[in-house]
């Protein structure tokens, strides 16, 4: 009789660890079918803004879209953090771990606010990128009415027609701080949006700066 409760026993472990083995693989296609849904139409906004404008009804019908699907994919995404945890690239995949810090990412400031200490620990336990938590803790900081530390939120400003650096904490050394956590100098950085990195000129335009945002919040 023994003999037969050890055999069960085994049976019912190994069924438990292959029925959590596909558990991970269906967790890892959900977070690449939701990554898709994150991407496909934030991949549109260069194209519809300079054919059609950044005001235009085209745009605000895009907007709306990535709005609705940023709403879906957090509630999907918060279920397997609250569930899982962060789970690692190891586990699920580089590109469905990165997805889940790009859902957080594009979150309201209440679901940021509860998953920053997770994605904290991950980066220690190397499931996470301190590259990406940089921008995660830029974004909490800006919305909680702080400075950003890195550098990486970029706004438009219509009224002058230019992109600019949100506010930022200490801007001569903000590429210290960036290089710590893997991130590139900020002039390569902002060269995307063909903008020019000048820390002298910036401290100049800080006060201007802190005013938009502070409007923006509003």
């Amino acid at each position: 009789m023994k003999n037969w409760i050890l055999f069960f026993g085994l049976v019912g472990t190994l069924s438990s660890g292959m029925a959590q083995e596909k558990s991970i693989k269906a967790l890892s296609q959900e977070l690449r079918t939701i990554g898709e849904n994150d991407q496909k139409d934030r991949a549109q906004i260069e194209y519809i803004q300079s054919k059609y404008g950044s005001q235009s009804p085209e745009m605000n019908a895009l907007w709306k879209s990535i709005g609705t699907n940023d709403s879906i994919n957090i509630i999907k995404v918060s279920a397997i953090l609250d569930r899982y945890g962060w789970l690692g690239p190891d586990e699920v995949g580089e590109e469905e771990n990165r997805t889940l810090f790009l859902v957080v990412q594009h979150a309201d400031l209440p679901v940021q606010e509860k998953y920053l200490p997770m994605m904290r620990k991950a980066v220690i336990d190397k499931k996470a990128k301190s590259s990406s938590l940089a921008l995660l803790e830029d974004r909490v900081a800006l919305r909680q009415g702080k400075k950003q530390i890195y550098g990486s939120q970029i706004a438009w400003d219509m009224k002058n027609n230019r992109n600019y650096i949100l506010p930022l904490e200490d801007p001569d050394n903000v590429d210290k701080r960036r290089a710590k956590v893997g991130l590139p100098p900020l002039t390569e950085y902002i060269a995307y949006w063909n903008m020019k990195w000048d820390p002298e000129q910036y401290k100049k335009d800080l006060p201007e700066i802190e005013k938009m945002q502070q409007l923006k919040m509003k």
